[in-house]
């Protein structure tokens, strides 16, 4: 086309040249010749030249335009042409992956359902099952579906998932201990405590929980972060009287790296690695979406005997497949205390520093953190966990910080009286080890668990918070030996949970005599649970000193030290709905608890030397979960 138009162009302009060349030659070689020729005809000629080279500029012009739209055209076509070879590819991969589906169908069908054709009806379904999805670039990808909703946002290759719940919840208590529905077990009364005489009932949104996931994939390790918290603490301005204004409590703030050859690492503050998992060994979120074999309780303390704690840790694991697990933890540590009679020869922490903790709450000074190791078994029928734990003590012990009387002189110093000559630290070695075991019945209807936890100075890994260790005579450390156990029965249908457990924690005596106490009601016994402790004062209800009205009167003569609590638990929880828009479920809990005491001193008449304190709780919830 080209070609055409270039030689139209030439013969134009040729003919164009030849008019003009013809014209000049007429006027000065031949005037004669045309006697009738004139100016006005002269001027015609170049008016007629001039359009002439107009509609030539015309006809490029329309020429340039449709040249335009060809290669236009051609492009379009082009464009279309590979979009259908595109289609067509896809079309032929679509169509041998239907083929390949219709073969492994006609392959399942022909093999009978016999004992001894299971292995090859099972090659079957796993390659089904398996079959690879081509990834469309275009759509966002899912990282975690356990984790991932409705309301996940994608943004830049990362995923954002908000979640938590709101929660409308009671609490009921036979025996007033002024708590909300967070049960502080080792607080139960004694028989005469005034408290024993009064029930309390409260009402809370407390529980309520705000929590954000988020997942991103790299070539091979899936990066996540996990945040949540809750409304069950309390600042110094906070009261139940107006506006029931209450602090936010961070529960969970931790982020992992998890590689696609089996090994994780996680560090922040999460459930304890001595926390039971519900399959293999992994982070657990707060809203039983993932891992998950925490009591479905509504009390916040979970149950008497659940081993747990929610605390800074960095964690490296490691699996084999999907049947077994390995994994060890540096922890954060801190140790708990009950001790009676000892003299001033001890020091073993402080209250916390006012710019970064409770300064009504003691802190012990760690000199190391608690080291925690798991291995958990998934060989197909149930889940089975080993652990063990070691965590160490210290304090600063004062050999002159008890004498026998105030003119003695101690550790040569030549003034008489208490002083911090030779004063030393002693540390402490404890731990212990621990065994869970869960099964699933009826198709993962029914679930039954049991798991216990056996060493010395590990109290605080149960809710109870039992202590960790006295303090001997010399003002050496004194560890009390645990055990924390529970039992787990639940029934799970598409609309109704049914749970029931049964728990219980110990901590045994941890005594020592000291000379210089000798002449005391004790009669020189010092530490936890001594049988010439005095509980002759447990079972006599006191009057009030104060007239505020809010200060009960502390029993006299009644240590009580505990031996063990044990708490049973039924309850259940019915959702209304639960889908697309989230779960509105509702759920009533009972429980029986006891505070048995170790033995001391007993009053003349009373029933025992180990009084008994005992609550009986009904709570209730109604909770709208975020999808």
């Amino acid at each position: 086309m080209k070609q055409a138009r270039n030689a139209f162009l030439i013969v134009l302009a040729l003919g164009a040249l030849s008019t003009g060349a013809w014209a000049q030659t007429s006027q000065s070689t031949t005037p004669a010749a045309a006697p009738g020729t004139t100016a006005a005809d002269v001027q015609a000629l170049k008016d007629a030249v001039a359009a002439l080279r107009e509609e030539v500029q015309s006809l490029r012009d329309e020429l340039h335009r449709k040249d335009q739209v060809a290669e236009q055209a051609q492009s379009t076509a082009a464009d279309a042409s590979a979009k259908a070879d595109a289609a067509q590819a896809q079309a032929v991969r679509e169509q041998e992956a239907v083929s390949h589906l219709v073969s492994d169908f006609a392959g399942l069908k022909s093999v009978s359902n016999t004992a001894a054709n299971q292995p090859a009806l099972q090659n079957a379904v796993l390659s089904l099952q398996d079959t690879p999805q081509a990834p469309n670039p275009d759509q966002p990808q899912t990282y975690n579906k356990q984790m991932e909703g409705p309301l996940t946002i994608h943004f830049r290759g990362i995923n954002i998932t908000p979640g938590g719940y709101a929660a409308a919840e009671t609490v009921w208590r036979s025996r007033a201990i002024g708590a909300d529905v967070s049960t502080p077990f080792n607080s139960l009364t004694m028989p005469g405590a005034s408290q024993s005489s009064l029930s309390e009932f409260f009402g809370s949104a407390r529980q309520s929980k705000i929590t954000t996931f988020v997942d991103g994939h790299l070539k091979n390790v899936d990066l996540s972060s996990y945040v949540s918290a809750d409304f069950l603490s309390a600042g110094v301005t906070s009261t139940s009287t107006s506006t029931n204004g209450y602090t936010l409590r961070l529960r969970q703030a931790w982020g992992q790296a998890k590689f696609d050859n089996g090994w994780s690492f996680v560090g922040g503050q999460v459930w304890s690695l001595a926390t039971e998992n519900g399959k293999g060994i992994a982070p657990d979120d707060d809203l039983g979406r993932t891992n998950d074999a925490r009591p479905k309780t509504i009390d916040s303390s979970y149950n008497v005997g659940f081993v747990y704690s929610r605390q800074y840790g960095i964690r490296v694991a490691k699996t084999f497949g999907d049947k077994v697990a390995v994994a060890v933890a540096m922890e954060n540590a801190q140790g708990t205390l009950t001790t009676h009679g000892n003299g001033n020869n001890f020091l073993l922490g402080e209250a916390g520093a006012s710019n970064s903790y409770n300064t009504t709450s003691n802190y012990t000074f760690n000199p190391s953190p608690d080291i925690i190791a798991k291995v958990a078994f998934d060989p197909g029928f149930g889940h089975y966990e080993v652990f063990g734990l070691y965590d160490r003590f210290r304090d600063r012990v004062f050999p002159c910080g008890e004498v026998a009387s105030a003119t003695t002189l101690c550790g040569g110093s030549t003034v008489a009286g208490v002083n911090a000559l030779g004063s030393y630290n002693a540390s402490k070695n404890g731990g212990g080890a621990g065994a869970s075991a869960r099964w699933t019945f009826a198709n993962k209807h029914i679930v039954f668990g049991v798991k216990g936890f056996d060493g010395s100075g590990v109290g605080r890994y149960a809710p109870g918070g039992l202590s960790d260790a006295a303090i001997s005579a010399n003002g050496t450390l004194h560890l009390i030996k645990n055990f924390e156990g529970l039992s787990t029965l639940e029934l799970h249908t598409r609309k109704l949970d049914i749970y029931s457990y049964a728990g219980v924690e110990y901590a045994g005596r941890a005594v020592s005599f000291d000379p210089l106490q000798a002449n005391s009601k004790t009669g020189g016994q010092v530490g936890y649970g001594s049988r010439l402790f005095d509980n002759s004062g447990c079972y006599s209800e006191l009057p009030p000193t104060v007239d505020t009205g809010f200060t009960p009167t502390s029993l006299a003569n009644c240590t009580a030290d505990t031996r063990a609590l044990i708490e049973g638990t039924l309850g259940f929880w019915y959702r209304f709905y639960s889908g697309p828009r989230g779960r509105f479920q509702f759920g009533t809990q009972y429980s029986y608890i006891t505070r048995q005491t170790w033995s001391g001193i007993a009053p003349v008449g009373a029933p025992s030397g180990a009084p008994e304190g005992l609550d009986n709780m009904v709570l209730t919830s109604f909770r709208y979960v975020l999808p």
